[in-house]
């Protein structure tokens, strides 16, 4: 179809809209600064808590979320503008590459729109605007690694700086009041791993009763299942064999069969039949020899018997996750046929010891002296399952950050200062800068200062008399010096002990980066049309 006059071909459906140039960018900028505006009372030591309630029939009160977690905050909401769905996805990402920091990905990435939106209104193209953010990017991550420092591992100011990093994460934590023990617990947790990163082998069991204190590390892994009637309840020097199989009857299984027979006789034959299937089975399985026995699926009396009575402990209906974990734990490989019994030196995990112990008012199996040692189980106690679920969450993300820390070994002091000095830095490169670049190198600054403000602010204090407090003494050469959120003054950081994970700061510095240049980018929004069912 030509043009024809001033009039346009139609180029998209019916019900499709578009929109253009600036309002494309201001929906973009709108929603990702709604998003980051949503989260940003969470952030810091003082920060809120947000109510995540579903609206579905019947979960007004069984699965309301009490939290301020970025992450979960972000996850659980549904948005429709597409920039919004950028900044949860970063926070996504944040929280699965190194635990942490998924509130302050959100939010400078917001400040950075927020302070692009600024530029545009001044016509400087977005293009300047994003070689600019570049530049200042790459001047911030060189200051946070020139400020980083590290300590060898086996060193003890090493343990001493995951002790402080692990206190500084659960300082805007809810157990911020016991920070003290649970970050003594996680690090012993984590020195277990012995520098493997797989948080499989540390078991988190949430059990609702006593206090937050009455929470432990212990030593060994715990399985929340009972040993079945009639078989040892302490067995020492186990080996073990883990299985995914079915140990009910054989019966025929294929759809739609039927079996008809002319006496009870044959229906005993038929029974007879099974049973001498499933005992056939069963002999292959103590050809293993292990002394232990767990499988995945539900066992039947019969072979339940027979397996107790050969002295083996039988352990059924482990649950996926459970059964992985004691695979890993013990080093078994899970077995779902027993064809090569030559193999058990390599398929039979080893324990030390396995025991049934009760927790609270609930019975539960401990395996003590795994074959790998790093498995240890953490048990939470608390008043609600919903006080259980955000201490889980806390835990979680201190045990990341950690995990992340013995890998990166990097550390710098908190309380707002690699973002002041990293600010700092990019100020003094836009000096150095002409055009209009320099703005944007200006704008990222005034966006990573940002970050402390918000702190002080979601604390209650004078934000701008404490930033300007905060650059004075960085200017007289203060650099350990960083915001002291106890008594809203600017204090040492070497001194309060308060430090942080490097690879946290600096994913969260390029994961936002990254996204603001996505948005930025956009000059272009299409909404295809609704899709129409045919009626029948």
């Amino acid at each position: 179809m030509d043009i024809v006059g001033n009039v346009l071909p139609q180029v998209l459906k019916d019900e499709a809209t578009e929109d253009k140039g600036e309002m494309a960018r201001l929906q973009s900028f709108v929603g990702a600064i709604a998003v980051a505006d949503l989260v940003k009372t969470t952030l810091g030591p003082k920060g809120m808590d947000k109510i995540l309630k579903p609206t579905g029939p019947g979960q007004e009160m069984t699965h309301i979320t009490v939290t301020n977690d970025g992450a979960t905050i972000l996850k659980s909401m549904y948005v429709e503008n597409p920039a919004a769905k950028i900044l949860i996805e970063i926070s996504k990402t944040q929280d699965e590459e190194v635990g942490d920091g998924t509130t302050t990905v959100a939010v400078l990435a917001g400040e950075l729109l927020r302070e692009g939106e600024k530029l545009i209104q001044k016509r400087i193209h977005p293009q300047h605007v994003i070689a600019g953010w570049r530049i200042a990017r790459d001047v911030a991550l060189k200051r946070l690694r020139d400020i980083s420092s590290e300590n060898d591992i086996e060193s003890q100011e090493f343990h001493n700086d995951l002790v402080k990093i692990a206190r500084t994460t659960l300082s805007s934590k809810l157990i911020t009041q016991d920070r003290d023990y649970f970050a003594d617990l996680c690090v012993k947790a984590v020195l277990r791993l012995k520098g493997s990163s797989n948080l499989d082998y540390i078991q988190i069991i949430k059990l609702p009763g006593g206090t937050i204190r009455d929470s432990y590390l212990d030593d060994g892994f715990i399985l929340k299942k009972q040993i079945t009637i009639g078989c040892k309840r302490r067995i020492e020097n186990a080996k073990i064999l883990v299985a995914n199989t079915a140990m009910d009857y054989d019966k025929i299984k294929i759809y739609g069969t039927k079996v008809k027979v002319n006496s009870m006789d044959k229906v005993a034959e038929i029974e007879a039949a099974e049973k001498e299937k499933m005992k056939h089975k069963v002999d292959k399985i103590l050809k293993y020899q292990p002394t232990v026995f767990v499988n995945r699926q539900l066992i039947y009396n019969y072979p339940e018997q027979l397996l107790a009575d050969s002295g083996i402990t039988v352990i059924e209906h482990a649950d996926f996750e459970g059964m992985e974990r004691v695979a890993a734990a013990t080093g078994a490989e899970i077995l779902s046929t027993f064809d090569a019994p030559e193999r058990r030196d390599s398929v039979l995990g080893h324990c030390d010891l396995i025991e049934e112990i009760m927790i609270g008012e609930e019975k539960m199996i401990k395996f003590t002296g795994c074959k790998k040692n790093e498995a240890c189980t953490i048990v939470l106690r608390g008043s609600s399952i919903h006080i259980l679920d955000e201490v889980d969450r806390s835990i979680h993300d201190v045990l990341c950050v950690l995990t992340t820390t013995v890998k990166n070994r990097r550390v710098v002091w908190g309380g707002g200062n690699s973002e002041m000095q990293m600010a700092a830095a990019c100020e003094e490169e836009a000096k150095k800068v002409q055009g209009k670049q320099a703005l944007a190198i200006e704008a990222y600054a005034r966006a990573l200062r940002q970050i402390p403000t918000i702190i002080c602010d979601n604390g209650g204090y004078d934000s701008a008399e404490l930033i300007q407090n905060f650059n004075v003494e960085l200017q007289k050469g203060n650099l350990t010096f960083g915001l002291n959120m106890n008594d809203g003054t600017i204090g040492d950081m070497q001194e309060l002990g308060v430090k942080e994970c490097m690879r946290v700061k600096e994913q969260a510095v390029m994961a936002a980066s990254e996204a603001a240049e996505l948005i930025m980018r956009v000059d272009d929004i299409v909404k295809c049309a609704p899709r129409k069912r045919d009626r029948a």
